[in-house]
C-alpha cells in the first residue's frame, strides 16, 4: 500500500523503423519491459510510435492502418499481468477520418484512445494531408476488431486511486491553449505527451521550457516522449528528447541523439502536486471554466509503491543548490528586505534606524540590509544606530565581532552593558541571580529590547528587528523581547538561508577585514548567549543543543508548511534526505520538538510586526499563516 503516493513514471523512445510494424513492436515491448524492471507504473512513447511518425502517403494505405490496429493488440496481449500503464501512438481510421491517437492500454485491454487534437499544416509540417483534427470528439465510444465499446476522445482521464492520468499528443502541447490544461482541470495530475519534434538550432531549450512552464501552470507532473533518430531523416532530424517534469521543475531529461532504445523514469509526489492545487485558489476557480467534462476510466495498479526511492529530497529546501542561483537568490532577498525597510521609512518620514547588534548571524543580516537600504536611500551610515549589549553570557569573540563591524561598516555604534540593570531588576523581583532559568534569560532579553524601544523614541529612529522565521516557528523568542521590534526584516527568512545570505556578503560585497568578521560570525554556534560563559569565556548556551538542528527544523517547517504533509510522509522524507546525517531516533526526538513548539508557541507569531515576505513561506498572522494559539498538536505528535 502506497500511503505517501509516490509513483515512479517513464517515458522511452524505441528504435524504430519506418513502416516496420513488428521490428517496432519488438522495441517497444523491450522498453517495456526495462521499465517494469524500474518499477515504472506509466511509460510514454512517442507519437506514432507503432508505425513511425514519418511515414508520409503510407498512413493513407489501408493495410498499414489494419497492420498498426492488430499490433495494438499484439501489446494488449503482451500487457496481460504487467502491473504498467502503457501508452502507444497509433492511427485510427473513425468514420472514414484518419485520426492520429494515442492508445492506453493495461493488463491487456486498452482503456481508451485519446485523437490529437490540433494538426500542424505549416513550415515543414502538413500532417492535414493524412490525419484530421480530434478536437471535437468528445465522450465517443468507438469498438476494434478485438476489443468492442473503447472510451474515444479528448476528455479522458484514467484513474487509479490518487493517481489520475491524461494524454495529449505533440502540436497540442505548443497551442495557446493546451488540452492538458484542460485534462488537469478535469483532474489530471499526470499528463503524458506522445510527440515527434524534429530538432532545429535552439528548439530543444524551448521544447524543455514549455514542458517545465506547462507542468507549473497546470500543477502536474508532464511526461514527454518524442520520436527518435531512426525516423526519415529526408527533410528532417528527430532526436528522441525525453523529459519529466513535476510542477515546473524538471526531474529527468535523457541525452538525445540516442541510438539505442532509451528510457527515463523518476519517481512523482502526487501528495505535493494535490497540495498545490489545494493551496492554488486560481487553479480551484479555473475548474468551473472547463468547457466539458471527463470521462473517467477506473483502472487499479496493483501496487505502485516504487521498489527503489531514488528521488532527490533536497536537505535544505530553502537554498538553492546550484551556486550561481542561490548567488542569484541572495541578491533578489537582500533587494526585498531593503525595499520593504525602504518603504517603511519613507512612509515615517524617519531617516534612522536603530538595531541591536550581537555578534550573531540575525543580527548581523539584519545590519547588512540596513546598511544596503540607507545606502539605497542616500542616507548617511550615521544614521545606523547599532547597539551592542553585553550581559552574563556574552562571550569576547562575538563581541569583539559586533564593535569591528559596526566600526567598518561606519555605523553610530554604541555600548550599552546590561548586567547592572539586570541585577537591579533581579532585586526588584525577588529573583536570586543563581537561579538560571528562564526568568533569568527573559529579563535580559527583555532589557535589551526595552533599551533598542526607548533609543528609538529618543533618537527619533525605527527599531529593525533581527529574529528569523525558523525562530519564529519554534518560539525561540523571549514574549515582548526580541520577540518584538517596529520592522522585522527577517521574519520570513529561515535560519539556513540567513547563512547564505551572510556568506554572499562576505564573498561579494565586503572589504576584506568584514569579509573576515563576517566568516567568523558564521563559524560560530547559534546562542542567544543567555547564561553565563565558562571558564574559558566560550559560550556555554548553543541553541540548536537546546532546540534541536536547525537544518532540521527548516526541512520539517518546509514540508509541514509549504507542502502540507503529513508527519509520516515528513518523517520519511527527512530519513531519506539526512540518511548520511542523524539516525532515525535522531530525526524523530527533533521532529517531536518541532511539532510540540511550533503548536505551543503561536501565540507569538499572532502578535508579530509587521516585516517582508520574501520566499514561499511567512508566518505573519495577516498573510500566508492563521493559527488558533490554542491548537492541539498531539495529531501529529508520535510522543504525547
Amino acid at each position: 500500500m502506497n500511503l505517501m503516493n509516490f509513483i515512479r513514471v517513464a517515458a522511452a523512445c524505441p528504435v524504430v523503423n519506418i513502416a516496420d510494424i513488428s521490428f517496432n513492436v519488438e522495441n517497444i515491448k523491450k522498453c517495456i519491459n526495462t521499465a517494469l524492471n524500474q518499477n515504472s507504473k506509466l511509460i510514454v512513447f512517442p507519437e506514432l510510435s507503432i508505425t513511425a511518425y514519418t511515414c508520409g502517403d503510407l498512413f493513407l494505405q489501408q493495410h498499414l492502418i489494419d497492420e498498426s490496429i492488430n499490433a495494438v493488440q499484439d501489446i494488449c496481449n503482451f500487457s496481460l499481468d504487467k502491473d504498467i500503464l502503457i501508452t502507444v501512438g497509433a492511427p485510427l481510421l473513425h468514420n472514414y477520418c484518419l485520426y492520429n491517437c494515442a492508445y492506453i492500454i493495461y493488463n491487456g485491454k486498452v482503456l481508451g484512445i485519446v485523437p490529437k487534437n490540433y494538426i500542424p499544416n505549416y513550415t515543414e509540417f502538413y500532417e492535414k494531408r493524412w490525419f484530421t483534427e480530434g478536437y471535437d470528439v468528445i465522450g465517443e465510444c468507438i469498438s476494434l476488431p478485438f476489443q468492442k465499446d473503447i472510451p474515444f476522445g479528448i476528455n479522458l482521464i484514467f484513474s487509479s486511486g490518487a493517481f489520475k492520468f491524461g494524454f495529449e499528443v505533440c502540436e497540442d502541447l505548443w497551442t495557446v491553449i493546451p488540452p492538458s490544461s484542460y485534462l488537469a482541470l478535469l483532474g489530471a495530475n499526470i499528463i503524458g505527451n506522445l510527440s515527434a519534434s524534429n530538432e532545429l538550432v535552439a528548439k530543444s531549450s524551448y521544447r524543455k521550457s514549455i514542458v517545465s512552464s506547462q507542468s507549473a501552470r497546470s500543477i502536474s507532473s508532464y511526461v514527454y516522449s518524442s520520436s527518435g533518430v531512426y525516423e526519415s531523416t529526408t527533410d528532417l532530424v528527430f532526436s528522441g528528447h525525453l523529459l519529466i517534469g513535476e510542477n515546473g521543475i524538471i526531474l529527468e531529461e535523457n541525452d538525445r541523439f540516442q541510438r539505442e532504445n532509451q528510457v527515463i523514469t523518476s519517481i512523482i509526489d502526487i501528495d505535493k502536486l494535490t497540495n498545490e492545487r489545494m493551496r492554488n485558489l486560481s487553479f480551484r476557480d479555473s475548474v468551473r471554466l472547463c468547457p466539458f467534462k471527463p470521462v473517467e476510466i477506473n483502472f487499479n495498479f496493483m501496487d505502485t509503491l516504487p521498489a527503489t526511492f531514488d528521488r532527490f529530497i533536497d536537505k535544505h529546501p530553502f537554498v538553492p543548490s546550484n551556486e550561481r542561483e542561490r548567488e542569484e537568490r541572495s541578491k533578489e532577498i537582500f533587494s526585498i528586505q531593503a525595499a520593504g525597510l525602504a518603504k517603511r521609512l519613507n512612509h515615517t518620514g524617519i531617516s534612522k534606524v536603530v538595531i541591536g547588534i550581537s555578534g550573531g548571524l540575525d543580527s548581523t543580516l539584519a545590519l547588512l540590509v540596513a546598511v544596503k537600504t540607507l545606502d539605497m536611500l542616500k542616507l548617511p551610515r550615521k544614521n545606523i544606530i547599532a547597539i551592542t549589549m553585553p550581559g552574563f553570557g556574552t562571550t569576547d569573540r562575538t563581541y569583539n565581532n559586533a564593535v569591528l563591524l559596526c566600526k567598518e561598516l561606519e555605523t553610530d555604534f554604541r555600548e550599552i552593558n546590561i548586567v547592572d540593570a539586570c541585577l537591579q531588576h533581579f532585586k526588584d523581583i525577588g529573583h536570586p541571580t543563581e537561579i538560571h532559568d528562564v526568568t533569568y534569560e527573559n529579563v535580559q532579553a527583555r532589557e535589551r529590547t526595552q533599551i533598542l524601544m526607548d533609543l528609538a523614541n529618543k533618537e527619533g529612529g525605527l527599531l529593525v528587528g533581527t529574529g528569523d522565521l525558523s525562530e519564529l516557528a519554534l518560539g525561540w523568542a523571549t514574549y515582548n523581547g526580541d520577540h518584538m521590534s517596529m520592522y522585522s526584516v527577517n521574519c520570513s527568512v529561515p535560519k539556513t538561508l540567513v547563512r547564505y545570505l551572510v556568506k554572499y556578503v562576505a564573498d561579494h560585497e565586503s572589504t576584506p577585514e568584514i569579509s573576515e568578521a563576517l566568516n567568523d560570525i558564521l563559524d560560530t554556534p547559534v546562542s542567544p548567549e543567555l547564561l553565563p560563559k565558562d571558564k574559558n569565556g566560550e559560550i556555554t548556551q548553543k541553541t540548536e543543543d537546546i532546540v534541536g538542528p536547525y537544518e532540521l527544523h527548516d526541512f520539517f517547517l518546509y514540508y509541514f508548511i509549504r507542502q502540507n504533509a503529513t508527519p509520516e510522509k515528513i518523517l520519511f522524507l527527512a530519513k531519506e534526505a539526512f540518511k548520511e546525517d542523524y539516525d532515525n531516533i535522531t530525526i524523530e526526538k527533533w521532529f517531536d520538538k518541532f511539532i510540540k513548539r511550533f503548536f505551543t508557541q503561536q501565540f507569538k507569531r499572532s502578535a508579530l510586526p509587521d516585516g517582508p515576505k520574501v520566499g514561499t513561506i511567512s508566518l505573519s498572522p495577516r498573510g500566508d499563516w492563521r493559527m488558533p494559539s490554542d491548537a492541539s498538536y498531539k495529531l501529529w505528535c508520535n510522543n504525547q
